[in-house]
């Protein structure tokens, strides 16, 4: 079995990391779709307090595993030709980007349906928790929806 891919990183996803992923997929002639998929952390307001930031901690031996059983039964699903996910862990403030899902293949509707499914199962299957920290330093558990 191939090495499992790491996809933690310790900060927020730059813009210029995204755009160099699409500009390197520029010579992989036979793509005729991506689909991409941005988490970005809102201000929500909750109670009177105003989100600053998400910290993120997952269970990384775990959720890396699950991880690569989602990508075996997506790539299995769906005829692409690659598939990237990183997503963010520590502390993400509001307006930046906490989760980044790139799905190519031949033809739109498959790395669109791809991209959709896989975003839906991190949030769903993987042991990944955020706490929402407001202006006032305080924090809460977020729950995903």
């Amino acid at each position: 079995m191939s090495k499992v891919k790491n996809i933690f990183q310790n900060s927020c996803i730059s813009p210029l990391f995204i755009a160099e992923s699409i500009a390197y997929h520029s010579a992989k002639t036979e793509i005729g779709a991506h689909q991409i998929f941005l988490g970005q952390i809102r201000a929500d307001k909750i109670e009177d307090k105003i989100v600053k930031a998400i910290e993120y901690t997952a269970y990384e031996d775990l959720a890396l595993t699950q991880m690569e059983t989602i990508r075996e039964e997506i790539f299995a699903k769906y005829n692409l030709a690659c598939m990237h996910i990183y997503h963010s862990l520590g502390i993400v403030n509001a307006g930046e980007i906490c989760l980044f899902v790139f799905t190519s293949s031949k033809h739109r509707k498959e790395a669109t349906l791809a991209c959709n499914e896989v975003v839906e199962r991190i949030k769903n299957e993987l042991p990944i928790w955020g706490r929402e920290i407001f202006e006032d330093e305080t924090h809460q558990w977020k729950i995903n929806q």
